[in-house]
């Protein structure tokens, strides 16, 4: 594993990370993400403080990461019932 030093700049505070090298991409797009987020919350809702503004692209983030989470928990229950389904079929065919 080969690492990169790197800064992401994430609320206007600068944040030195070392990472592998083939998590750059994304890690750099997550940072993008965040402050895409942000810039929309600001130009949307009032805040206080750009704490106000992180807590709800974490709250957006998580959320949307569960809601995931729990599509792929239940489409590997469907797909294991369907496999499971097939091969009583072909247990029955031999």
């Amino acid at each position: 594993m080969e690492e990169l030093a790197i800064t992401v700049t994430i609320a206007d505070r600068p944040y030195k990370l070392r990472i592998e090298r083939k998590q750059e991409e994304l890690v750099r797009s997550a940072a993008k993400s965040i402050e895409e987020q942000m810039k929309h919350y600001a130009t949307h809702f009032e805040y206080k403080d750009k704490q106000d503004l992180l807590a709800m692209v974490a709250l957006q983030f998580t959320t949307s990461n569960i809601e995931k989470e729990h599509e792929l928990n239940f489409m590997n229950q469907e797909m294991l019932k369907k496999l499971l389904e097939i091969d009583a079929v072909l247990s029955k065919k031999v």
